[in-house]
């Protein structure tokens, strides 16, 4: 398909502009979307934050375009699906005892 841009007024290329804004969002939500349902709440999940060790927790909610992940150490983490690996066998780690409770909850 090809569009003459040359051809359009300048309040078309606005529309046009914001009809493609629109839909790559649209398609982002839908990849992400597709990426969550490769794993389930309550499963294991490791993923690794630029400059940190490897993060070992649980997938414990969706949302719109992230998953939430309550780490060994009680952190909670708002992670892309995308980086997520999903862990058979957790390696034995000290377990802190800390917990964060999660805002909302």
């Amino acid at each position: 398909m090809k569009i003459d841009l040359d051809k359009l007024t300048e309040a078309e290329l606005i529309e046009l502009n914001h009809r493609i804004v629109e839909r790559l969002r649209f398609l982002q939500q839908v990849h992400a979307h597709q990426s969550m349902l490769e794993f389930s709440i309550g499963e294991s999940v490791s993923f690794e934050p630029p400059g940190r060790p490897t993060v070992f927790g649980i997938l414990i909610r969706y949302n719109k375009k992230t998953v939430s992940v309550l780490s060994d150490e009680g952190i909670s983490w708002t992670v892309s699906p995308r980086l997520l690996c999903k862990v058979k066998d957790l390696p034995s780690r000290p377990n802190t005892g800390k917990i964060v409770p999660i805002k909302g909850k």
